[in-house]
């Protein structure tokens, strides 16, 4: 009896500890519930018809509300929801755990709400755009984990409060286009990537810790920015010496092909019997049973790699060049490289050939090549199988990616229905093909790809990014880019000119670099997000169509509608995919030194991603 005397209280107590801890979580987002209804009286705009009413227990359904497990109001996301109107006090602070606060590009006005200090879990707070006036109300020491504070185009005023010092985990300080007056406190903010406090009334000089942004972000003040100005002609003098470097390169290369020719012309007669008979030597005949220990005999002797297909040491030769020869082709696309044609071999194997334009190349610089292809290793990058080299024929030989190309999947083809790529994929296939172009960067400080477009983006098995035609760009330099039409590898489906990838300084003087092709990866990037091609736009190339856009505060409008479909807007990841859409904007600056290198790229997107799901990304199929 005393045995059930004792567990019957035991039982009582914890039913009595779990309707005290239901009836606090329910006391908790009632009340939550009821701040967001008397922010709904406060401002109002389009609440009503997010169905912004009821009682408590769903308010987690609310548009525009995200809840965690507890259940506690987490994220509050309404941009450009016609809110008008100045928020009491009373409201935002009784939301105590509040993470982010997204209220861009309504006409709120008024003081900030100084209560919103309660919220200590905050991390995004996005009002941008709005009316709001007066000066900072915060100590913002108290906001520990905020990563993202964007207070740009509003009438805000007063001193920058020097605890904003205290945010050692600020990414993005974006305070442009208001009133503020005073000096730019100390900001040693070892994680802040975005920074602009142009056009305010600001004076003084620029702190140490601030100098390694550009003058941009200071415009419209009265601000001293010596080392600005030393970059200035830092940046003069470089253009001069690399003028002076550019014409004593012309010039070298002018002497060089007149003692190539000059010595061609001594050899007479003699040098052209082999080729002769080379030429009439029948296909039928050829060798090509070129070993892996022959293959480095051929790039040391480049003569003995005429009429041979030759397979890398890191592929397996599966098949001959009679193989190659008898097996049916369907063309995939021309580009400035070559033309690109899927090959299905009698074993059952497809490849694809590319077979390169008739481009003046000598076996010895054609080896030469191939050495540098044949060393480039990365999971993101398609690799060589095997080559032919002879007087009249050069083709290159890769593994058929059947999954297609990124433009395939976001441009689809005529008569095919495609997946839209949700937004997982996109950041997923955006950080491999990163990752991809970094390797190549690091092989070096003069290669580049010269070639990035989504139709050289192939898709593995495994929903992979993987970049082709790299390094073949430079053989055909001297063909102005964007002659051809583009075809990568693995996909005919692509844009039919490289026109809108082309960093000024290519369409300008032909340069092809490193700094390039960030420019062509950051086209790529505006292309996943808005789904629209790289070419034209409304009459302008895409990164000028972005500007204007967002120039007019058409944010959201920007995001490619499958994906705004997908995501049922406004979504947990918009804070994501608009870091994205600045770092695309970062990649197309127009002058070379402005652009981040492709390792910063690589680890902006991976600090976006590591704040995605961690379940693998959908497969992208065609169907």
């Amino acid at each position: 009896m005393a045995n059930f005397t004792a567990r019957a209280v035991v039982i009582a107590w914890a039913i009595c500890v779990g309707v005290v801890v239901v009836s606090g979580q329910n006391e908790d987002l009632a009340s939550d519930w009821q701040a967001l209804l008397n922010l709904r009286k406060a401002v109002g705009g389009r609440l009503n018809g997010y169905g912004w009413n009821g009682n408590s227990s769903n308010v987690c359904k609310w548009k525009g509300v995200t809840c965690d497990s507890e259940p506690r109001v987490v994220s509050v996301s309404l941009p450009g929801a016609e809110l008008s109107g100045s928020i009491p006090v009373g409201i935002l602070g009784n939301l105590t755990s509040l993470r982010k606060l997204r209220l861009r590009f309504n006409a709120l006005r008024g003081p900030l709400p100084p209560d919103l200090s309660n919220c200590k879990n905050l991390r995004t707070l996005y009002l941008q755009g709005n009316h709001f006036s007066g000066s900072l109300p915060w100590d913002f020491s108290v906001w520990r984990g905020l990563s993202r504070l964007n207070l740009a185009s509003n009438n805000l005023s007063g001193p920058l409060p020097d605890s904003l010092k205290s945010l050692k985990r600020l990414g993005s300080l974006l305070l442009e286009n208001n009133s503020f007056t005073g000096a730019i406190p100390p900001l040693d903010l070892p994680k802040l990537v975005y920074f602009n406090v142009s056009y305010n009334n600001l004076s003084g000089p620029v702190p140490d810790s601030l100098r390694k942004f550009y003058p941009d972000s200071f415009l419209g003040n009265q601000i001293s920015c010596g080392s600005c100005t030393k970059k200035s002609k830092k940046h003069r003098w470089a253009l001069i010496l690399g003028i002076v470097v550019g014409v004593v390169v012309v010039v070298c290369s002018i002497m060089a092909v007149l003692l190539l020719i000059s010595r061609r012309k001594k050899t007479g007669k003699a040098g052209n019997v082999p080729a002769k008979k080379a030429e009439k030597q029948s296909t039928s005949e050829i060798d090509s049973s070129f070993t892996k220990d022959e293959y480095s005999i051929s790039l040391q002797e480049p003569d003995r790699m005429n009429n041979k297909l030759i397979f890398l040491p890191s592929s397996n030769r599966a098949f001959s060049l009679e193989d190659l020869l008898r097996a049916s082709a369907e063309l995939l696309g021309r580009g400035i490289v070559g033309t690109a044609y899927k090959a299905v071999l009698e074993t059952g194997n497809v490849v694809v050939v590319k077979r390169m334009r008739d481009t003046p190349i000598g076996p010895r610089s054609f080896a030469q090549m191939i050495s540098a292809l044949g060393n480039m290793h990365h999971p993101n990058l398609l690799p060589l199988k095997a080559y032919y080299y002879s007087k009249d024929e050069k083709l290159l030989v890769y593994d058929y990616m059947p999954s297609g190309s990124l433009a395939s999947l976001l441009h689809g083809t005529r008569g095919v229905r495609r997946s839209p790529l949700d937004w997982r994929s996109r950041v997923h296939l955006a950080l491999g093909t990163a990752m991809g172009i970094e390797y190549l960067h690091k092989q070096g400080s003069k290669i580049s790809h010269g070639n990035i477009k989504s139709s050289n983006i192939l898709i593995t098995e495994n929903s992979d990014a993987c970049v082709c035609d790299f390094g073949l760009a430079q053989m055909v330099s001297s063909t102005p880019i964007g002659s051809g039409s583009g075809s990568g590898s693995g996909s005919g489906a692509g844009e039919r000119r490289i026109g809108g990838y082309r960093a000024p300084e290519v369409s300008e003087r032909g340069k092809v670099s490193q700094e390039a092709d960030v420019y062509s990866f950051g086209v790529l990037l505006l292309e996943l997000l808005t789904g629209k091609s790289a070419t034209q736009q409304e009459g302008v190339d895409l990164p000028r169509w972005v500007q204007s856009v967002v120039r007019e505060e058409w944010t959201v409008e920007v995001f490619d509608m499958d994906l705004m479909r997908l995501q049922n807007w406004p979504c947990p990841d918009e804070d994501e995919m608009l870091h994205l859409l600045q770092l695309g904007m970062s990649c197309v600056a127009h002058y070379p030194d402005q652009r981040p290198t492709m390792s910063q790229v690589v680890k902006m997107i991976q600090d976006i991603s590591s704040s995605t799901p961690k379940s693998h990304p959908q497969t992208p199929q065609l169907r």
